[in-house]
């Protein structure tokens, strides 16, 4: 019945409804609002007063500098008690937790709960590291880009004992590199515990005669090799042929788990272990070079290649400018955005700069459509919602088909207006908009001086002839809320 008060106003009537407004952002809360989409997750009350009165470059500028932002106490004490808590179990520790779990619920009386409650916690710790930040933080623009970099370095919440490793993995191995260097990140998250696993390189072994005590797990697997290639680094059209693919597989053998992770250690050693009894020996060519080194150094030096590579280059550069900017982002901008990564040996902040400062990126304000993700957390942070559970947030994510960390393929979440317009999942999108405005009752009035220019004169008027009761739920489901 709600779903028919919301449909029947005409604003979710058709995904044509969702034309672009092609405004140009100017100054004041039109720059102020085009600001907090683009480097943000759109405003809360109060956030277009506050980023009004400041040029495009400066705005830019400080975000590129989240030290220089003072975390809100609120958030500060609920990192410092997360942090806390992360700190109570070594990754070795969790890792034999969630396996006795795992023994017990395949044991013959079937117990599933003690996985079911350690999975849950797990989630919904690694949902406060992302989500408390991404409402409450003013550094929005390192929350945009853990965003897109967890993204594009994909790892499956469930896929075994990754289950209890991914507030780690976005801790060590994404967050620290995202205005860092691509290299660190590159091979931060090759070592990590959480994509060795993932994408199986833990199992990737030399091939040994038999007989040579040789065990199930041995063998070449190169699930990692090639999504290093095409997804993480050089696109598919980056140059590389399959034998490529099985060269670098070899180079990364005894890349794997520490086997501390195994027992209940203190210490974990962060979860990576080269085993050179695993490591392909001889002499290997990839990418028409001779692989130089050995053991570890073989690894080390791909990767180093990888991160250089012009392919690569012009990969980040688009998916970036598809992210931030357009779903068909202009080649010049996407030009200048791997010239600078290039220029600066994959220097992010640098990146970052040229892709934020570059014309085309001030252009066209209205121009994407959220993704559920932004739209869950746009909404949060129009009605200034209180979280204590993260649980309806999460369930929300699900309900709109993003679930957090819960991208099956490697590939990651689509960023775009087709993976995500259609009437069924706009009807969706209503009913979580009605859910939150019932709940949290916010005055549309309120509303809509914290979203001020995002409203059309034309939406505001047809949201005033409404009831009143449906009026917030309407501006929360309004093509002109879902686009950003």
């Amino acid at each position: 019945m709600q779903r028919r008060s919301l449909l029947g106003t005409g604003l979710l009537a058709a995904p044509a409804l969702l034309g672009l407004r092609r405004a140009h952002a100017g100054t004041g809360p039109e720059l102020a609002l085009h600001a907090l989409n683009r480097l943000a997750y759109g405003p809360r009350p109060g956030d277009l007063e506050a980023w009004s009165g400041r040029g495009w470059d400066e705005l830019v500028e400080q975000q590129l500098q989240p030290e220089t932002l003072a975390l809100p106490s609120m958030l500060q004490a609920r990192l410092e008690a997360w942090g806390e808590r992360q700190q109570s179990l070594s990754l070795a520790q969790r890792v034999q937790a969630y396996r006795d779990a795992e023994r017990r619920s395949n044991a013959a009386e079937k117990d599933e709960s003690q996985r079911r409650e350690l999975v849950q916690r797990e989630l919904a710790q690694a949902a406060e590291a992302r989500l408390a930040r991404a409402l409450w933080s003013p550094r929005q623009l390192e929350e945009r880009l853990v965003e897109f970099w967890a993204n594009h370095f994909n790892v499956f919440f469930g896929k075994g004992i990754c289950r209890v490793l991914m507030a780690d993995y976005e801790a060590r191995a994404i967050r620290p590199h995202v205005l860092g260097r691509f290299r660190s990140m590159l091979g931060a998250t090759a070592k990590h515990p959480a994509m060795l696993f993932y994408l199986d390189n833990w199992q990737s072994s030399r091939e040994r005669p038999a007989g040579d005590g040789g065990n199930r797990r041995q063998g070449l697997n190169e699930n990692y090799a090639r999504e290093l290639m095409e997804l993480h680094t050089l696109g598919v059209g980056g140059g590389y042929t399959q034998r490529d693919v099985t060269e670098l597989a070899k180079v990364l053998t005894g890349w794997t788990l520490n086997p501390r992770l195994n027992q209940d250690h203190e210490r974990d050693d962060e979860g990576f272990f080269f085993a050179p009894g695993r490591h392909e020996p001889g002499a290997k060519t990839w990418m028409g070079q001779s692989v130089p080194g050995r053991g570890q150094e073989q690894g080390e030096w791909a990767l180093d290649q990888l991160a250089r590579h012009p392919a690569t280059a012009r990969r980040i550069a688009f998916k970036l400018a598809q992210h931030f900017v357009a779903d068909a982002p202009p080649p010049a901008l996407v030009d200048a955005v791997a010239a600078a990564f290039l220029q600066s040996d994959g220097d992010l902040r640098a990146t970052t700069r040229a892709l934020l400062l570059h014309p085309a990126a001030r252009a066209e304000p209205g121009s994407q459509f959220k993704t559920p993700y932004r739209y869950v957390l746009s909404l949060l942070r129009a009605t200034a919602a209180p979280v204590d559970d993260w649980q309806p947030v999460l369930q929300g994510l699900r309900g709109l088909g993003q679930p957090l960390f819960g991208c099956v393929t490697p590939d990651g979440w689509k960023c775009t207006r087709d993976a995500w317009l259609d009437p069924e999942a706009l009807a969706r999108r209503s009913e979580l908009a009605t859910r939150v405005a019932q709940r949290l009752q916010p005055p549309p009035q309120q509303l809509l001086a914290t979203l001020g220019p995002a409203i059309a004169a034309g939406t505001r008027a047809t949201i005033a002839a409404q009831p009143p009761r449906l009026q917030a739920a309407l501006l929360l489901a309004s093509p002109d809320f879902n686009n950003c």
